[in-house]
């Protein structure tokens, strides 16, 4: 089955707690948390304490997406904050294998992510290394835009390659993820589906995530 993985971006940060035990209670799978330092994306989000007080309220696993500069100086703070996976940029690791293998000798799950237009042959070598590709369906640094259709060539791609080289990797798609196009992401092979305002802006969290499942 599909698992859903709410975005916080989307979330009332006025009373985050609440919003994360209600999108729980919903049924959602992981809750995704997206790191932005104002320097890779153009946008600033949040840090380690706030993924340490989500570690306390919560038993959803914290899927921590960074999108930081040098994010080899940042890992033992997001490990030791209670991060389930940690998912790093292609495009900002100068030493990608090195920092996967730091991550998972950490005991945390290692991912990947790439941008709209990088491409999948940036990952060939570190494929069997890794738990998750996460793939942008838009850019990066900002909630709420729309869905880049790219990208379903893209996940298929992926797929065929997981498939073929006999690999157990998970694909997630992050961007636009909404009801109406869940299910074509969900054909060409996305097992994870990260939702913002497809969840956190909808009046019943618990149908927006059947929703989605659907």
């Amino acid at each position: 089955m599909t698992q859903i993985a709410p975005s916080i971006l989307a979330a009332d940060f006025a009373r985050l707690g609440e919003e994360i035990a209600q999108v729980e209670a919903a049924g959602a799978d992981l809750l995704h948390v997206d790191v932005m330092d104002g320097h890779f994306v153009p946008n600033l989000s949040i840090g380690p304490p706030v993924i340490k007080s989500l570690y306390a309220v919560t038993r959803l696993p914290l899927d921590v997406h960074l999108m930081v500069q040098d994010p080899d100086d940042l890992l033992p703070a997001f490990i030791d904050a209670g991060s389930a996976n940690l998912t790093v940029h292609v495009e900002a690791c100068r030493h990608l294998h090195r920092i996967i293998q730091t991550i998972k000798d950490a005991g945390v799950k290692a991912s990947v992510v790439l941008n709209p237009a990088t491409s999948l042959h940036t990952i060939e070598e570190i494929l069997p290394e890794i738990h998750m590709v996460l793939l942008m369906s838009v850019n990066p640094g900002f909630g709420g835009q729309r869905f880049i259709p790219a990208t379903l060539d893209k996940i298929r791609a992926l797929k065929q390659q997981i498939t073929a080289r006999g690999l157990d990797v998970v694909i997630e798609v992050d961007g636009g993820v909404n009801a109406s196009n869940a299910q074509t992401l969900r054909e060409a092979g996305a097992d994870v589906l990260v939702a913002g305002t497809a969840i956190f802006g909808q009046p019943d969290y618990a149908a927006a995530i059947r929703a989605l499942r659907a």
